[in-house]
């Protein structure tokens, strides 16, 4: 692919993820009172059910990822794209439509099934990146990611004053104008000579951890990506809870906070890392983001204001330096025909964290917000990703020391 037609095709998949996070991004503010809705409780319950609600959508990408992405290696990137954007348009109005939780818990499965586009898009990226932009463009990911949780909470929270099913069908329209688009413009990434067949030894979740530790040299990052991922769900599963309940937030206020989130995650990713990654190498900015990620954590856990959460989030977000270097260290151990099962892998393992993180952060929440907790502690899921963190900063030491030890043996 020539350089221009590169720079397009990142173009391209950054548009189609940025309305694919969107549409996602519009349901979050929401969902809350929608599960107070359906199961007629109260926000410190209705956080126990969303920590499951998680926990199916993640359990069933855990087995189906390594499909989607070993089916990306046969049949390219661009139709499996399309395919997830078409299911999850679906989706969205199987969840507005919604008369029980029951219902809530089949959409999520639907969700988890055909939820490929991330992972499938990691590995477009991949495919169209040379070593020396591949940082930059998977930080193109978190961008999408962060652009879309500007706009799409804020309008979530805005649409929520109509009720709590509307937002669900904004997001419905959004994913069929993202598949739309994607139709007639996004190009194929993987050349037909460097597909494979499809196999099912990678096809499967245990397939996909053994094809992970023919890479045992990565493996001390691979174990600090999980534990940075299920600490991540203390503000990814909880936030909403914990604001709607600490600080009586609404669903316009969370929106708002959200959007604030993602306009700082958005900076960092989409352009401070420009400059990091050069500056001070992927192994320093894997360090510092672990390092700003758990400031930011503890101080989540011990706000007394709404206003600090505000404030506490601009060191968490400057731990987004850690992602993009993490998974551009990660992707250049292996080969370019194999880099759609990577990704498929690394997917199942984030996957394998969403099924612990959210159902353990929104538990967690519940005991020391219930009636009967012991002593109420609303930040204790944030206080718990503090120390994950942390962990993994004591991790991800050690795996370079002995990278950097069998390089000088070598």
């Amino acid at each position: 692919m020539k350089k221009s037609s590169k720079k397009a095709a990142i173009g391209f998949i950054f548009i189609t993820l940025l309305i694919d996070i969107t549409g996602w991004g519009i349901i979050i503010p929401v969902v809350p009172k929608l599960i107070e809705e359906l199961i007629h409780g109260d926000i410190s319950e209705a956080a126990k059910y969303g920590g499951w609600l998680g926990f199916a959508y993640a359990s069933t990408q855990f087995v189906f990822s390594p499909v989607v992405g070993n089916l990306s290696d046969k049949y390219g990137r661009r139709p499996i794209i399309l395919i997830s954007l078409f299911a999850f348009a679906v989706d969205y109005i199987f969840l507005a439509l919604a008369p029980s939780i029951s219902w809530l818990f089949v959409g999520r499965i639907i969700a988890g099934l055909t939820g490929a586009s991330i992972s499938t898009a990691s590995a477009y990226i991949a495919d169209i990146s040379t070593d020396e932009d591949r940082a930059k463009n998977f930080g193109m990911i978190g961008a999408a990611f962060g652009l879309g949780f500007i706009i799409g909470p804020v309008i979530g929270g805005v649409l929520g004053e109509y009720g709590a099913r509307v937002p669900f069908y904004a997001a419905a329209v959004l994913c069929m104008l993202n598949f739309i688009y994607g139709y007639f413009i996004l190009p194929e990434s993987l050349d037909k000579d460097k597909r494979r067949e499809f196999d099912w030894k990678r096809a499967n979740p245990i397939g996909s951890l053994k094809f992970l530790s023919k890479h045992p040299e990565i493996s001390g990052l691979i174990i600090a990506l999980i534990l940075v991922n299920i600490g991540a769900h203390a503000v990814q599963s909880n936030w909403s809870f914990f604001t709607m309940y600490k600080f009586e937030w609404t669903e316009r206020m969370v929106g708002i906070s959200l959007g604030v989130l993602g306009l700082v995650v958005g900076l960092v990713q989409g352009g401070l890392i420009r400059w990091t990654t050069p500056k001070f190498g992927e192994e320093r900015n894997i360090y510092y983001g672990l390092t700003f990620y758990a400031l930011g954590l503890l101080l989540f856990a011990f706000a007394s204001q709404g206003w600090m959460m505000f404030v506490f989030l601009v060191p968490y977000c400057l731990g987004g330096i850690c992602g993009p270097a993490l998974q551009s260290v990660i992707s250049k151990s292996v080969p370019s025909n194999e880099q759609g099962a990577l990704q498929g892998a690394l997917t199942s393992l984030i996957s394998a964290t969403s099924i612990v993180g959210p159902p353990v952060m929104t538990n967690l929440f519940y005991y020391f917000t219930h009636e009967d907790a012991p002593f109420e502690f609303s930040g204790a899921p944030f206080f718990l990703g503090f120390v994950l963190m942390a962990i993994s900063v004591v991790i991800v030491y050690v795996a370079f020391q002995r990278k950097n030890n069998s390089e000088v043996k070598s």
